[in-house]
């Protein structure tokens, strides 16, 4: 499954990032670039570890497979 996660910079010195699931693709550059500008600007989101979100780090779509293996397994 996919993921984007958008990446920020507290003025704790601390990461925070947040993940959405399944974003729409292409991912628009421009969007989210605009998008993480607005949580910055209007603090719109306040981390668990504390601190505020003083600025943009980073965005990515991370794409997580997995695929199981079968195995024997007793059922004892």
């Amino acid at each position: 499954m996919k993921k984007l996660e958008l990446i920020f910079a507290t003025d704790l010195d601390k990461t925070v990032t947040f993940s959405l699931d399944s974003p729409v693709e292409p991912v628009d550059g421009a969007a989210v670039n605009e998008a993480m500008d607005l949580i910055v600007a209007e603090n719109i989101f306040k981390p668990a570890s504390g601190g505020e979100i003083i600025k943009k780090k980073a965005a990515r779509i991370v794409d997580r497979q997995v695929e199981d293996i079968e195995l024997d397994i007793d059922e004892a």
